[in-house]
């Protein structure tokens, strides 16, 4: 399979960028020759099976893991270490059980990292952003009164109330029921567009990434099992939203990302 150029063309319009990035554990190579990019107010998904390195990679991305070889930069400069106008959601909401919906929004607006703000902006931030994600009203709520749609809604707000230029998310909603799950991933499209924040979203289901993605990245191993990962395909999605009312669109393309995955599982 051939490997896809997803170098960006407008320097000032990036928001992240990874450029020939490798990563491993002793002698095992995780993912190599990785190179991609998101724009400001962009919505890209890594796309990929289990194992291929996708949650690893946005470690690497986010500062969490340092790169082997290779550069990251976030807003032009290089990045070694979580940025604060980055955030990060993952599959697991993770509140603090002893504070209330208002405190876990709230929690990491202190941090060392953090530009200090007045009593004042930090609780304007918090109420916006819990109104934002639709939970006024439940401001002194406690995380084991929360249902797990709103226990990620949460989540996404704790990330909001820091006025991210990049939000890291890892499965967020993979946990969650169908129905709660397409709530959450309609509401994240509205937050983008309403925050003008970018989104790197890391995902295992086609649907999800068809639904919200601006484009799709394809992570996988194509030289066998225990080659590294790396991205081999990319779509650019130009269907209007809601997707759901383009049927012959989306099923077009959720029929070629299965085709590459085939392809994928055949080389390998």
């Amino acid at each position: 399979m051939m490997t896809y150029d997803v170098s960006p063309t407008d320097i000032g319009d990036i928001a992240l960028e990874g450029r020939n990035l490798r990563f491993g554990y002793g002698s095992r190579t995780i993912f190599k020759d990785v190179s991609l990019h998101v724009r400001k107010r962009e919505i890209v998904c890594l796309l990929g099976g289990s194992g291929c390195g996708k949650s690893t990679l946005l470690r690497v991305l986010a500062g969490l893991a340092e790169q082997q070889q290779g550069e990251v930069s976030f807003l032009g400069k290089p990045l070694d270490a979580p940025h604060p106008r980055a955030a990060l959601v993952f599959q697991q909401a993770s509140l603090l059980p002893w504070l209330d919906v208002t405190g876990n929004a709230g929690f990491g607006l202190d941090f060392a990292r953090q530009p200090v703000i007045d009593k004042q902006t930090r609780q304007a931030r918090i109420a916006e952003a819990l109104e934002a994600v639709g939970l006024r009203g439940h401001e002194r709520a406690f995380p084991a009164q929360l249902s797990g749609g709103m226990a990620q809604r949460v989540a996404l707000a704790r990330a909001l109330a820091r006025e991210p230029e990049l939000l890291f998310a890892d499965e967020p909603f993979s946990a969650l029921d169908a129905i709660t799950r397409a709530g959450m991933q309609t509401l994240l499209v509205e937050l983008v567009h309403r925050w003008h924040t970018a989104v790197l979203l890391v995902t295992h289901d086609i649907d999800e990434a068809i639904l919200v993605a601006d484009r799709i990245l394809l992570m996988g191993k194509d030289e066998g099992p225990d080659a590294p990962g790396r991205i081999v395909q990319e779509w650019t999605l130009d269907i209007p939203r809601p997707r759901e009312a383009h049927t012959n669109e989306v099923t077009e393309l959720r029929m070629q990302i299965l085709s590459a995955l085939r392809q994928l599982q055949i080389t390998a």
